[in-house]
């Protein structure tokens, strides 16, 4: 135990020259000493300074030392302070009681023995030195003890995490083959039909006039997969911060027409209707292909979760006070359905990926990246997004982007990069 301390003495006397003996005699290396005249000084000091011991006489003028060892008792700071009193009075009992009865540790008489004093002083003085090397082992150990619980909660958070993980990794796995067994069992049920009506010679499965609808359906399930593995993709870019967005200018307006008309199929597979409400035109600068996947996907889930009722698109343009107190013009996509909605304690995770909330998986498959990829694109162009529902009543998307994305934060990728997501 390292026990190399400093130690204050506080010696108190009226006499000087008892005062220049006794510092004499217990002087030494790592010692401080402090010498006092009256009690009064020694209170001064005792406010300013930790002492491992105080000497100190018992008879002097105004206040003597029992009632400045009565004081120092009587202190939080100063209570534990040993007290050795010093007299002249000779060896009475009485007077000595009265000191131990004040709080004194021992009692010296005058003339001092020399030998004892030292002798004495090095015993209190070696006991504070071991009560503080003590006292700061205990704080270290007080100190590695709360960093070894603060480390044992973050593995167990960590551990946490790769649970988690592991977890999101086999359901991500599971979802995918799900997924895309969907689109390929269809295919593979339609080649076989197919193959049956050739070895019967059935010709008429394969007149002209049904030939568009069945390159249709097949159409329609490849592009399934394609946009699985485009929103796989898009998520491994996005892991790398290597998400391209490169802004040109666009008409919103009618890219959502657009949107909404590619869509009609599939709306109307789910029993629904799709009802836009948008200007003539509404231009800014975006990311088209990265805005049309914004529209696909919020109108996807809309038709997914909708339960086969009409979903209605509302683009229009607001204006949002600027930074610098100016009108800022703001694109505002809303995209409403009137399905199973989100209860409010789900509405933050369902832009998480992988994630879906408890009645979704009752309702429709999917693999919980769409609202994750949109919020992510929507966010690179310095835009926000957000929702409005409650459970039975649907849900209202709303997305807020700034006519100008050419100054929100750009996360570069490669041209091939992006080119391969587009089919």
């Amino acid at each position: 135990m390292n026990i190399d301390i400093e130690s204050k003495l506080l010696i108190v006397d009226d006499l000087p020259e008892n005062l220049l003996a006794l510092e004499a005699l217990i002087r030494a290396p790592g010692r401080v000493v402090y010498r006092a005249a009256s009690a009064e000084a020694a209170l001064a000091l005792l406010l300013e300074h930790e002492f491992a011991l105080a000497i100190v006489d018992v008879q002097m003028p105004g206040m003597n030392g029992f009632e400045l060892a009565e004081l120092m008792r009587g202190t939080e700071r100063t209570r534990h302070i040993p007290i050795i009193f010093v007299s002249a009075a000779g060896r009475e009992l009485n007077y000595a009681f009265q000191g131990y009865e004040s709080g004194a540790v021992d009692f010296l008489h005058k003339p001092l023995d020399p030998h004892a004093v030292v002798s004495k002083v090095n015993v209190f003085v070696d006991l504070y030195r071991h009560r503080k090397a003590l006292r700061h082992e205990m704080e270290s150990l007080a100190a590695a003890h709360r960093k070894q619980e603060e480390l044992v909660q973050q593995l167990q958070h960590t551990q946490g995490e790769l649970e988690r993980a592991v977890r999101m990794r086999d359901d991500f796995m599971s979802m995918v083959s799900h997924e895309l067994r969907t689109p390929l069992n269809t295919l593979y049920l339609e080649a076989q039909l197919r193959q049956l009506h050739l070895s019967k010679g059935n010709l008429a499965s394969f007149a002209p006039e049904r030939l568009p609808a069945m390159i249709e359906r097949d159409q329609r399930q490849i592009r399934n997969m394609v946009r699985l593995i485009d929103d796989m993709l898009d998520v491994t870019r996005m892991r790398r911060d290597a998400l391209s967005i490169q802004t040109k200018p666009v008409d919103l307006a009618a890219l959502s027409r657009a949107v909404v008309e590619n869509l009609h199929q599939q709306a109307e597979a789910a029993g629904s209707v799709i009802t836009l409400h948008a200007p003539a035109e509404l231009r800014g600068v975006w990311d088209e292909f990265r805005i049309e996947q914004v529209l696909t996907n919020l109108l996807t889930n809309a038709l997914r979760y909708g339960g086969g009722k009409p979903v209605e698109m509302v683009v229009r343009q607001i204006d949002e006070t600027g930074k610098n107190g100016g009108s800022a013009g703001v694109a505002q996509v809303a995209v409403r359905d009137q399905g199973i909605g989100i209860a409010p304690e789900d509405q933050g995770r369902v832009f998480e990926q992988f994630e879906r909330t408890a009645d979704s998986h009752k309702h429709a498959a999917g693999l919980g990246l769409g609202l994750y990829i949109t919020r992510k694109i929507v966010s690179l162009h310095g835009g926000r997004i957000g929702v409005q529902s409650a459970p039975g009543e649907g849900s209202r998307f709303v997305v807020d982007l700034p006519l100008d994305a050419t100054d929100a934060t750009e996360v570069q990728g490669s041209d091939k990069e992006k080119e391969g997501t587009q089919t």
